[in-house]
C-alpha cells in the first residue's frame, strides 16, 4: 500500500502570525474520522492559547473542503443511539466547543464541496470565503436526519430563519455566487485567488491590536445573548481596559504624531 501523500490534518503558522488548518483526505471529498476531529480540536484549543498566532484560517485541500463524517467511523456504533449521541457529544462537538472559546478570528476558505457537517464546521467560523467551485448543503435531510453539529443554532442567525429553515428542510445545494447572495459566504474568489486572496485579508487581521480584536469578537457573539443595558455596561468594562493598555498606547501616540497634534502638557 502507497503512503498517503497528503496528511489528514495539517497546521502551520506563518511569520506574519497566521495559522492554516488544512483538512486533507482530498480522496474523500475532506470527509472526517473522529481521530482527525480530536486532533482538529487539539489545534483550535493550542492556537486559542498561542501568542504567536493570531488569526486562524480553516481551508481543505484543493478542489476539497469537507464532506462531513466518514460513514465508515459509524460502523463500529451500528444502530446503538446511546453510541450515537456519545460520539456526537464527546466527539464531534469538540470542535463546536474550541471554536466558542477561540477569541481570535476564524475564517474558512473553501474550494469544493462543504455539505452537512462540513457546512457546520464552516458555520463555526467567523467569516467565510468561497472558490467559485464550492458548494453548499444542509445535506442532513436527504439521509433523514437532523443537522447534528450546530447547523440548527448556527445558521439562523447568518441566513435569517426561514431562509435556515428552508434550507435545512430542503437540503438544497447551493454554488458559491447563490451562498454568497443570501449572507452565507462573505466573498467568492476564482479558484486560483482564493487563498492568496484570503491569506491577506488574516495577514491584514493579525496586523491589528490583538487584544482590540478579540474584545471586539467576544462582546459581538455576546451581544446576541444578552439585553442592550447588559451589553453596553460589558462594552464599557472592555474599553476601559483597553485604553490603559500598551496597544492603545501606541496606537494613540501614532496617531497623535501622524495628526501633528499634541497633548496639552506637550504645549508650552
Amino acid at each position: 500500500m502507497s503512503e498517503r501523500t497528503v496528511p489528514d490534518i495539517a497546521w502551520e503558522v506563518d511569520d506574519f502570525g497566521v495559522g492554516v488548518l488544512t483538512l486533507g483526505r482530498p480522496e474523500r471529498r475532506g470527509a472526517f474520522t473522529l481521530e482527525l476531529i480530536d486532533r482538529w480540536a487539539e489545534l483550535l484549543r493550542s492556537a486559542a492559547t498561542d501568542p504567536q498566532v493570531r488569526v486562524v484560517v480553516l481551508t481543505g485541500a484543493p478542489g476539497s473542503f469537507c464532506s462531513g463524517i466518514d460513514l465508515s467511523a459509524l460502523r463500529s456504533i451500528g444502530h446503538d443511539p446511546q453510541a450515537y449521541k456519545q460520539m456526537l457529544v464527546g466527539r464531534i462537538h469538540q470542535v463546536a466547543h474550541a471554536c466558542e472559546w477561540l477569541d481570535k478570528p476564524y475564517l474558512a476558505a473553501i474550494s469544493g464541496d462543504a455539505l452537512g457537517a462540513g457546512l457546520d464546521m464552516a458555520l463555526m467560523c467567523d467569516l467565510r470565503f468561497a472558490a467559485v467551485s464550492a458548494r453548499f448543503s444542509e445535506a442532513y435531510i436527504k439521509l433523514g436526519l437532523v443537522p447534528g453539529d450546530g447547523g440548527a443554532h448556527l445558521l439562523p442567525p447568518i441566513v435569517g430563519r426561514s431562509r435556515a429553515l428552508h434550507l435545512l428542510w430542503t437540503g438544497e445545494l447551493l454554488t458559491a455566487s447563490q451562498a454568497a447572495e443570501i449572507g452565507l459566504v462573505d466573498q467568492v474568489f476564482t479558484d486560483s485567488a482564493l487563498m492568496p486572496g484570503t491569506l491577506d485579508y488574516a495577514r491584514a487581521l493579525a496586523a491589528k491590536p490583538p487584544m482590540a480584536v478579540a474584545m471586539i469578537k467576544r462582546a459581538v457573539y455576546q451581544a446576541a445573548r444578552l439585553d442592550l443595558r447588559t451589553s453596553l455596561d460589558l462594552i464599557s468594562s472592555h474599553m476601559a481596559v483597553l485604553s490603559t493598555s500598551p496597544e492603545h498606547v501606541s496606537s494613540l501616540g501614532g496617531a497623535r504624531r501622524g495628526s501633528g497634534t499634541t497633548s496639552g502638557s506637550d504645549r508650552s
